[in-house]
């Protein structure tokens, strides 16, 4: 099922009319791509989406090296390519004119300095965020979405299958990163959808802590946080958590409870309760078990284009959970001088308002 880009830019531009925004300028990379099928990340240089409410019309501006691709995968026709030696605000102004009142943009992307050069080129407009527009519109994920995203659990989890078997005593939690990373490469992925955590014994108490030289001990825990990015743009995202040589009774005292805990959230898990009903029901288990003050962050996030995406899954979050979220259920115990141990899977409220879990790689503790 093909992705429907038509449909999404009639349901925004029918919301910017309801606001009476005149224009409406998209530059993050993800919602130019949701928008328009079009992904580029733009570095330094200016890309972006304009919607032309006044006149019902769109335009894509892009660097000029990347016109060519933007031809070939954009749904709006009307590109605009902005060479290097070019001011993009001026060439914004040569193509809108400068009578323009309201201007929608995604506040929490727009820098100060881009701020202010609309300022210069658009003297007489003020300014509405979007950012809740888009964030509702991109927060419902569509079973063809899923399916893309399933393709890119199904590469994780190929990744993980054969990147355990390389694991042993003495590798460094560096070249394991490494080794996923071209796994993810070998089983058709994009590359990742994060750098690849992989930790080692002590250091799997930091949440996000980074690959280094420590190397691998009998017995050490072995923490892997990965995802990866497929071609069609979906992010992928899980967690799993190891002992290596030997497994100690605290060690597996301490990974059962957060299995535990893992179950407890994805069974809570159904349109028209709180969400935060999923990070309580998870938090409860942890706290039951004495070690609540070694969890100490939410127990999930949405994903799709993005990592990290509407909702926030945490236990203050009162709005209602609906058909269509997608989600990360992934809490965790994270003791200093230890070890932690995290377990997250992919989550997304069907049609029917039940979860289903996209993430199928053994949650049992595994001893490598």
């Amino acid at each position: 099922m093909a992705i429907n880009y038509e449909k999404r830019l009639i349901t925004l531009q029918n919301s910017l009319q309801e606001q009476k925004i005149d224009v409406a300028i998209i530059t993050d990379p993800a919602n130019v791509f949701y928008y328009t099928g079009f992904n580029s990340d733009p570095h330094e240089r200016f890309m972006a989406l304009v919607l032309d409410g006044r006149q019902q019309t769109s335009r894509l501006f892009v660097p000029a090296l990347d016109k060519e691709i933007a031809d070939n995968e954009s749904i709006i026709k009307t590109i605009i390519p902005i060479s290097d030696e070019e001011d993009p605000f001026d060439k914004l102004q040569a193509e809108l004119g400068t009578n323009i009142q309201q201007i929608g943009v995604e506040m929490n992307v727009v820098s100060m300095f881009r701020h202010r050069r609309l300022q210069d080129v658009f003297p007489d407009a003020s300014y509405t965020d979007i950012q809740p527009l888009v964030n509702k519109q991109r927060l419902k994920k569509t079973r063809s979405e899923i399916d893309l995203m399933q393709e890119a659990v199904t590469i994780s989890e190929k990744v993980l299958t054969e990147g355990i078997k390389k694991v042993k005593i003495g590798m460094t939690e560096a070249e394991l990163a490494a080794e996923l990373e071209y796994l993810m490469k070998q089983f058709g992925a994009a590359g990742p959808s994060f750098s690849t955590i992989a930790l080692a014994g002590e250091k799997t108490a930091m949440p996000h802590g980074t690959p280094g030289d420590r190397a691998f001990q009998n017995g050490d825990f072995l923490l892997i946080d990965f995802g990866v990015v497929t071609n069609a743009g979906y992010c992928s995202d899980m967690t799993r958590t190891f002992v290596i040589g030997e497994a100690s009774e605290e060690q597996r005292n301490i990974y059962n409870i957060v299995l535990k805990s893992n179950q407890a959230g994805i069974n809570a898990v159904q349109a028209g309760v709180p969400l935060k009903t999923f990070d309580i029901a998870a938090r409860n288990v942890i706290d039951d078990s004495g070690y609540g003050a070694y969890f100490n962050n939410r127990v999930g996030h949405g994903l799709g284009i993005g990592l990290h995406e509407e909702p926030s899954l945490h236990e203050n979050n009162e709005a209602a959970a609906e058909n269509g979220l997608m989600f990360t259920i992934e809490p965790g115990i994270y003791i200093p001088d230890f070890g932690g141990v995290r377990i997250e899977d992919e989550v997304y409220i069907n049609e029917n308002g039940e979860a289903d879990v996209l993430t199928t790689f053994p949650k049992e503790l595994q001893v490598l």
